[in-house]
């Protein structure tokens, strides 16, 4: 709730901002005289589709930037989570937002593609799994897309202010909602030097989260959202363990409440789905290293590219990260999960296409149109 009132403040901040600009066209004697009106209009028809992680917030970072450009939107919210998105689109409503403009539905995949496939929308707008969203992606023709994908957030742990906030820090991040976050802490690269300080301080700060009740704001981890994910959670470490994946924090697993506790993992099989894929899971693997340059190239090698973050003191090593991480974004002395509302999100290669954050995703909502005389 109290994410989806910034966001909702950077919208109202926003509007301030989108009269346009004028600049000057007698650059040369031929068009002395001449100036340029350049204004943003609306796209048009949007059809935006939600997760269930955030309900609200990534809610309101698709229909935020559509109430700022003008562009009527069609929202499909995720079924696990649809009454959120339901009672903000009373609230709209109430607040003065044209019924005609706002349409919410639930919808099974088939007739989701097919509204992917409606000539009406002109943007598409998504945020979700890597392999949902590239799907959509190909069949939304001639479209405007903006992607928000999925991601395996790595951390690296160099020269830290302090070695005890930064393993806390991580922890929390790594497994806070059950790691159903798509910038969740999933690969740590650790100095070698700081082995054993960190691993001790970690697995400290994690046996101290709160695993329960899902609605006590105490709780720091819960069940995962449904059956299929907790099978497919408890396959994938499974598979790990037999391939020979050293247990630091071994996960246990509560079928009746789908809860697995929180896990960490060394020496991960490079053919196993930890190793590859998203995992959406309370899973973080470790990795130690020599060098700086060697922790950046393992981060590199992700099919993922949303946020990193990296911990040390030195400006170049902070410059050489930032030059060289294939990311969409560089966190500074805190976990990869740190995201302000206000600032471009989003990722490269299997993470997606262009970027969120309301005034950033309003200039995805509209397109510039230009008077000059």
């Amino acid at each position: 709730m109290r994410r989806g009132l910034v966001t909702l403040s950077v919208g109202r901040d926003l509007v301030r901002l989108t009269a346009g600009e004028i600049l000057p066209g007698d650059l040369s004697s031929l068009t002395e005289g001449r100036w340029v009106l350049v204004r943003r209009v609306p796209v048009g028809p949007v059809l935006a589709i939600t997760p269930f992680n955030f309900p609200l917030n990534l809610v309101l970072h698709k229909v935020v930037p559509a109430i700022v450009a003008g562009c009527a939107v069609t929202l499909k919210p995720a079924p696990q989570a649809p009454l959120t998105a339901y009672r903000l689109g009373e609230a709209l409503l109430e607040a003065g937002w044209p019924p005609e403009a706002l349409t919410i539905l639930l919808a099974d995949p088939p007739l989701a593609e097919k509204l992917v496939q409606a000539p009406q929308y002109r943007l598409l707008t998504f945020t979700g799994s890597a392999a949902v969203g590239w799907h959509l992606q190909s069949l939304a023709s001639r479209k405007k897309v903006l992607l928000e994908l999925g991601g395996s957030a790595a951390a690296i742990v160099h020269d830290p202010p302090s070695l005890e906030k930064a393993a806390a820090d991580l922890a929390e991040a790594a497994y806070l909602y059950a790691g159903q976050v798509c910038i969740s802490v999933q690969r740590l690269f650790v100095h070698r030097s700081l082995e054993k300080p960190f691993l001790e301080a970690y697995q400290a700060a994690a046996a101290a989260l709160q695993v329960g009740d899902p609605l006590s704001e105490k709780t720091h981890l819960s069940s995962l959202i449904d059956e299929r994910s907790f099978r497919r959670v408890e396959a994938w470490l499974t598979e790990a363990r037999l391939g020979g994946a050293r247990e630091l924090l071994p996960p246990t697993f509560d079928p009746e409440k789908r809860i697995v506790s929180p896990t960490l993992l060394a020496d991960l099989p490079p053919t196993c789905h930890l190793a590859r894929e998203e995992a959406f899971a309370p899973f973080a693997e470790v990795r130690f290293y020599d060098t700086f340059e060697e922790a950046l190239e393992g981060v590199n090698t992700s099919p993922y590219g949303l946020q990193a973050g990296v911990y040390t003191q030195r400006e170049d090593l902070l410059k050489a990260a930032f030059e060289q991480l294939d990311v969409g974004g560089v966190i500074h002395n805190a976990p990869p999960t740190l995201r302000l509302d206000s600032m471009p999100y989003g990722g490269v290669k299997g993470s997606g296409l262009g970027r969120e954050g309301v005034p950033y995703a309003y200039l995805e909502y509209t397109e510039p149109k230009t008077l000059l005389w």
